[in-house]
């Protein structure tokens, strides 16, 4: 028997602890702004739906409870301005559903998942849990007439780059997808997250029309909400792929759990908590962006997410070590693949605090 492990790459994080550990050694403490991972208070709207719900000794339902399952086609209806028959399906966080959606829809040995050329790592996971190849191309004319393609990604805003794809590219994707019968997965965990551009969902009528066909949008409330420790993350788009996910996920126990799902319906029904968020990490954003722009950084796309894309124009990790010296931790853009090995990732995930702390240190000379 052969490990799975195998045929998977490094765990991305553990290759950059020696530069945490140099961080981490600053005098004033590290600041760690390379994962994304939200450092904010629960909203307590979301905090008393899931203590109320917390009494639930019985099975929840993979599909959803009725309640969240209108909460989610109710907020892709308003925030993605989809307005077709959808399907929806609560997932426990994003990152479980884009690993598995390859296997989940069928796809393995002799299928291609494309990828952009610099993304999420997890999407490349997911293609080889699977057993399927894995081509990096942010162009469709580049793959040409390939058959075996099952499965594109598309991700915007993107994670790392924030680069904020527009709705005549999004038009073309889908069109070329259904012209040969490849299913779209768009990634829009940030599409809350529009600073200088706004963000269009695969789903929104100017793109689709209200048909879904072959199109799934995939979301988190992860960085909206607060919600990376509830795993809380929902999929939306055509009903009869989502009747696929839903049929197999069943027989495989993804289930949220029950409170959680509460917790969900709480969050998307209300929207003063988003706006609050949007506020903080602006300010963070402002802070940051400064920041790098003056010690000679030159920032690259970022009109939307939670990231700021940096380089100096030296290798990722000659920066990554810069950065350490100075006790902050950032995430090489090797991470995201070979085109990005220049750049760095700088989450504006960290408390006021340790973001002017970071701008400080920053004002050091290089």
């Amino acid at each position: 028997m052969s490990a799975l492990s195998s045929a998977l790459p490094d765990f991305p994080w553990d290759l950059l602890e020696p530069a945490k550990a140099i961080a981490a050694a600053h005098p004033d403490g590290i600041v760690d702004l390379s994962v994304g991972t939200p450092v904010d208070r629960v909203p307590p709207v979301v905090r008393q739906a899931l203590a109320d719900a917390s009494d639930a000794p019985g099975y929840p339902l993979t599909a959803g409870t009725p309640r969240l399952r209108a909460a989610i086609a109710g907020w892709l209806a308003r925030a993605c301005g989809a307005s077709g028959e959808l399907g929806v399906l609560p997932t426990i966080g994003s990152k479980e559903l884009v690993a598995w959606l390859p296997t989940l829809l069928g796809i393995g040995p002799g299928d291609v998942v494309v990828i952009p050329s610099v993304c999420y790592p997890t999407y490349e996971v997911g293609a080889r849990l699977a057993g399927a190849e894995v081509i990096r191309s942010d162009s469709l004319t580049a793959l040409g007439p390939d058959r075996r393609v099952k499965l594109l990604w598309i991700n915007s805003p993107s994670n790392p780059t924030g680069k904020v794809l527009p709705v005549e590219h999004l038009r073309k994707v889908v069109s070329w997808a259904r012209e040969r019968g490849v299913v779209v997965a768009s990634d829009e965990c940030y599409l809350s997250l529009g600073w200088e551009s706004t963000p269009v969902s695969v789903l929104a009528d100017e793109v689709t029309g209200g048909d879904y066909t072959g199109v799934l949008a995939v979301h988190s409330l992860s960085k909206r909400s607060n919600l990376a420790g509830y795993r809380a993350g929902f999929v939306g788009g055509d009903p009869a792929l989502v009747g696929e996910l839903l049929a197999v996920r069943k027989h495989g126990g993804m289930i949220v759990p029950a409170p959680v799902q509460a917790a969900m319906v709480a969050a998307l029904d209300d929207e003063a908590h988003v706006a609050a968020q949007r506020e903080r990490y602006a300010a963070r954003r402002d802070t940051l962006r400064s920041a790098l722009t003056k010690a000679g950084f030159e920032i690259s796309h970022s009109e939307a997410g939670l990231y700021l894309w940096a380089t100096r124009d030296e290798d990722c990790w000659v920066t990554v070590d810069r950065l350490a010296r100075r006790g902050i931790l950032a995430a090489p853009g090797a991470f995201y693949g070979p085109a990005a090995a220049g750049h760095v990732r700088i989450a504006l995930t960290a408390t006021d605090e340790r973001v002017a702390a970071a701008a400080d240190r920053l004002a050091e000379p290089f």
